[in-house]
């Protein structure tokens, strides 16, 4: 899962611009990450001067890549620090902008917009995920192609780890999970002797969205879902069993 709170409106603003968590989520393998984007630009097949659209970029990893394979990516994220440091990877086929993925972004722009890592779901109404739903749809021409790597819902409800223990360096990091009918929670304290006087404390908060939920908010902005796959290995989709649910949309109108 992948953010925060020290209010009910905007934890993910914090816990986004805080430096453990990249420690947390980021430092990992980075060939599985671009072992996806190049299984996935294989099925998508896209034309070598497309535009693409990396929304929710944080540091900018996956939109490196893309651009690394010639496309022209332009990538958005609320996190200012973030995009502060994915900028010193500009080049002119990348570009960087802080953005609220809620309003809007250059429309009719892009072939392709990506959403990966479950950077969605954060955003305490519905209304709000809808108008992101509504700014990706809107930043593509038509026929163009969105895809979501969101977490599957009914998987993580039957596979919670309540409680567990990280140590990443010289940092600790305490966490535990809880659920109610519509969201994930994560509570994430951090302990770091030699930075910290004090522990640190986030909560993060993910909403329960299902195939069924996002086929609503894709179909009334006009996109129109094509495939669907339950893993990084591009496996088929099992609602109890897939630990992933990516999503490849068409815009249709």
């Amino acid at each position: 899962m992948e953010a925060l709170e020290k209010n009910s409106q905007a934890w993910y603003k914090d816990w986004f611009n805080s430096p453990y968590y990249h420690q947390l989520y980021f430092q990992r393998d980075e060939q599985e990450a671009a072992d996806f984007i190049d299984a996935l630009l294989m099925r998508l097949n896209p034309p070598a001067d497309a535009q693409m659209l990396d929304v929710a970029c944080g540091r900018g990893r996956h939109s490196i890549h893309l651009a690394s394979k010639g496309f022209s990516v332009t990538g958005i994220d609320i996190s200012e620090d973030s995009i502060e440091e994915a900028k010193e990877h500009e080049n002119n086929q990348l570009e960087f902008f802080v953005h609220d993925m809620r309003l809007p972004f250059r429309m009719n722009y892009y072939q392709y917009a990506f959403n990966f890592f479950t950077s969605f779901g954060f955003f305490r109404t519905r209304r709000e995920h809808d108008n992101a739903i509504r700014t990706i749809a809107q930043s593509l021409k038509q026929e163009g192609v969105f895809v979501i790597d969101y977490l599957n819902a009914h998987y993580v409800e039957n596979h919670l780890l309540y409680k567990s223990e990280l140590r990443k360096g010289d940092v600790s990091f305490y966490i535990t999970r809880w659920l109610n009918e519509t969201h994930f929670y994560k509570k994430i304290v951090v302990e770091d002797e030699a930075n910290l006087e004090e522990p640190l404390e986030f909560t993060e908060k993910v909403a329960k969205f299902s195939l069924g939920d996002f086929n609503d908010m894709l179909a009334f902005h006009g996109l129109q879902i094509q495939e669907v796959y339950g893993s990084y290995q591009f496996e088929p989709y099992h609602v109890n069993n897939s630990p992933r649910l990516i999503i490849i949309a068409k815009k249709i109108n």
